[in-house]
């Protein structure tokens, strides 16, 4: 049975202190968050084991954040104290955003209404504090300038908010798993977190930046290299997977109560301001021996990290989950690699008009086996992502655009030897001897037979962890989440879950699928989290609460 530590509700065995960091140094951090009545009593807590789910204690971690990828590492960055400010000599070729910065010179972003400052922006993100942040970190970068960030950063330490981020695999997230040669879709320098500038990571490396865009793998590894450059490691935890997220709302006794109570006991609480609601996060961490080991914490937030890649999208017809169908581009790439394909007379059908299915029909055009290309969309369709990436950046994509538009299949010719586009048609179903129907959008059927078929149609997140898997978090209750279709229904300035209080989202889940602009939602939390704890320490400051 393993012991767990009621200075943060962690496994003792989960506290690997790093040379720089004592425990004393945690138990201060507690104390300046708690402030010193509950700090002492934190201090004073004796360890207890896993099953008495640490009942008693009215402590609680403030921040645990699931998900390790950008989203994740950035808001950890940031909740450890780091704080953006307006540079000496920056000039912000926004003259109106500008004006609005040096009226608050002195203080951090953090420290300001970023309602205001996020006022007339507009950029490739919904959300306005996505757009305030990117600007500030690469001004004009939409219209082609590459001018430096106005924004330079301090380490206060006393801003510092303890937190946990769990992830399932090594700090970087789902760009550990993008395997293969292709290019990333932003440059290097957009793929950057404050502090760190690609370029030089990569000159650390004797690496040459030979071009803007830049390798998955090298993104993964800077990622996870960052990470522990910053000092953050201390708030990672890896091979962590969460099986549930519930909220405990806690009665004035002391007593926990179910989720199906949480109405009557939600009211209770909102009468008493001494009561804390808190959010029980269960997983287990698989260990190297391969086994299970289970966790149980209690945090005053969660922040939803997890990226849109946990499941690929399916077409939900017959015969889809035969062995030739794949769902994704790294085991489509794997079977392209290995040369099962090469050779074969009978095509590839790739599905999906977004640069994933573009990937794909790149990968196997360049191998020399002849494409099938089926979408439902028209090759006009102003919402086709081609049509938002400059050709001389991307030529690549524009390749596989301009035979999307040539290279379509008529009744009066047969499919081209390397390249056939099928628009507004849709997979019917597949059969066990390796052939499909398709389908037009006046309803003639073809039957093509196959070597293989990659179904690239986007992907959903994983949130079974919490109820109802999450869905009604998003803007329509009744559909899964989904980074396009339905987002995370959040406030648009401090990222706060519009169902849920004290649970936040950022990223992908609420629509900024680049990193350039998932930032702003670390930013977004980081504001609304220290504002509150400063309300808090007012409020004990003045006497009007008990610690």
């Amino acid at each position: 049975m393993p012991v767990w530590c009621c200075r943060c509700s962690l496994p003792a065995h989960f506290r690997n202190y790093s040379d720089t960091e004592t425990e004393g140094e945690i138990f201060n951090s507690f104390v300046q968050y708690f402030g010193d009545n509950l700090g002492r009593k934190v201090k004073a807590m004796p360890l207890v084991e896993e099953t008495s789910l640490l009942e008693d204690s009215s402590v609680t971690l403030p921040v645990v954040i699931i998900g390790n990828g950008p989203s994740g590492i950035c808001l950890s960055y940031m909740l450890s104290g780091y704080r953006p400010y307006l540079s000496s000599e920056a000039i912000h070729p926004n003259t109106i955003l500008h004006s609005k910065l040096e009226e608050a010179r002195h203080l951090s972003i953090v420290d300001q209404d970023l309602e205001y400052l996020s006022e007339g922006l507009e950029g490739r993100s919904s959300n306005p504090v996505a757009v305030l942040f990117d600007t500030l970190l690469h001004p004009d970068a939409d219209f082609g300038y590459d001018y430096p960030s106005v924004l330079h950063w301090k380490l206060e330490r006393h801003h510092y908010i303890p937190h946990l981020v769990l992830g399932k695999g090594p700090p970087g997230g789902a760009w550990h798993n993008m395997e293969g040669s292709m290019l990333t879709i932003s440059f290097g320098n957009w793929m950057e977190l404050p502090g760190l500038k690609f370029k030089d990571w990569m000159s650390s490396k004797r690496r040459n930046l030979k071009a803007d865009r830049v390798l998955p793998e090298e993104v993964a590894r800077y990622y996870k290299h960052y990470v522990k450059a910053m000092g953050l490691q201390k708030n990672f935890r890896e091979n962590m997977h969460i099986t549930s997220v519930s909220r405990l709302c806690r009665d004035p006794d002391g007593s926990d109560g179910p989720d199906r109570d949480i109405a009557a006991q939600c009211l209770q609480i909102e009468k008493s301001k001494f009561t804390k609601r808190n959010w029980e996060i269960r997983g287990y961490q698989r260990v190297a021996d391969g086994s299970h080991a289970p966790f149980c914490l209690f945090a005053e937030n969660v922040a939803l990290a997890t990226g849109t890649l946990d499941s690929p999208a399916h077409l939900q017809i017959e015969g889809e989950d035969f062995p030739f169908v794949f769902h994704s581009m790294p085991e489509f790439g794997a079977a392209v690699s290995r040369g099962k394909l090469r050779g074969r007379v009978d095509p590839v059908l790739i599905v999906g008009s977004g640069l994933t299915a573009a990937d794909a029909v790149l990968c196997a055009y360049n191998s020399n086996i002849p494409v099938i290309h089926a979408f439902r969309r028209r090759v006009t369709d102003p919402s086709l992502i081609f049509k938002q990436l400059p050709k001389k950046l991307y030529p690549e994509y524009h390749k596989v655009y301009h035979m999307m538009c040539t290279q379509s299949y008529s009744a009066d010719s047969n499919l081209l030897s390397d390249y056939t586009s099928f628009p507004e048609h849709h997979v019917l179903s597949f059969k066990s001897d390796m052939k499909c129907i398709l389908q037009s959008v006046s309803g003639l059927k073809k039957i093509f037979k196959l070597s293989a078929a990659a179904v690239l149609i986007g992907s959903h997140p994983n949130l079974s962890f919490l109820k109802e898997q999450g869905c009604y978090l998003g803007h329509d209750s009744s559909q899964p989440i989904t980074c396009k279709g339905n987002p995370v229904e959040i406030d648009p300035y401090t990222y706060e879950c519009v169902q849920e209080a004290h649970l936040f989202a950022l990223g992908p889940l609420v629509g900024d699928n680049f990193v350039r602009f998932l930032k702003g939602g670390a930013l977004g939390v980081t504001r609304c989290l220290a504002t509150r704890q400063k309300k808090k320490h007012l409020f004990v400051e003045r006497g009007d609460g008990v610690a």
